[in-house]
């Protein structure tokens, strides 16, 4: 994994690397915080080495680039693998896992 992108995701639970103008980006971290989760957000469109961020992210296969989402340290995907984890009733656990959330209520 990139160093750069490695060092962003390094001393944190959830990150999301996002762009502000994205919709799908908007409803993953929706999503996420509709847990109890606090993710670190990183909108790429608003960063100086946004573009360098971007690319790497590229190449760990995220396409497209956003939202890219890293959960415990570990690269997840972007929004059709969130959103998989979620129908399956996986992302609460995983979530878990990482120590972004405590406790959750299945509804």
């Amino acid at each position: 994994m990139d160093t750069l992108i490695t060092r962003c995701v390094a001393e944190n639970s959830v990150v999301i690397f996002s762009k502000s103008s994205c919709c799908m980006s908007h409803t993953i971290k929706s999503l996420i915080r509709s847990f109890g989760a606090n993710p670190v957000v990183y909108e790429l469109d608003q960063m100086p080495n946004g573009s360098q961020l971007e690319r790497a992210l590229l190449q760990l296969g995220c396409q497209p680039s956003v939202p890219a989402v890293f959960i415990g340290q570990d690269f997840i995907g972007g929004a059709n693998e969130i959103t998989s984890l979620h129908i399956r009733n996986e992302l609460a656990p995983l979530l878990i896992r990482a120590k972004a959330i405590w406790i959750w209520n299945k509804k």
